[in-house]
């Protein structure tokens, strides 16, 4: 059951990571990263 769930980690992983390089690409995206950053300071 354990390797069931890493996979399943693993791939949900990889679709977050594939989302947040779409973002990160869109000046949208870095403008809201910029934003969040400033508001943790």
């Amino acid at each position: 059951m354990l390797q069931a769930l890493s996979k399943m980690d693993k791939s949900e992983l990889e679709a977050g990571i594939s989302k947040a390089n779409e973002f990160l690409k869109s000046k949208d995206g870095q403008n809201i990263l910029n934003k969040n950053d400033q508001n943790k300071k």
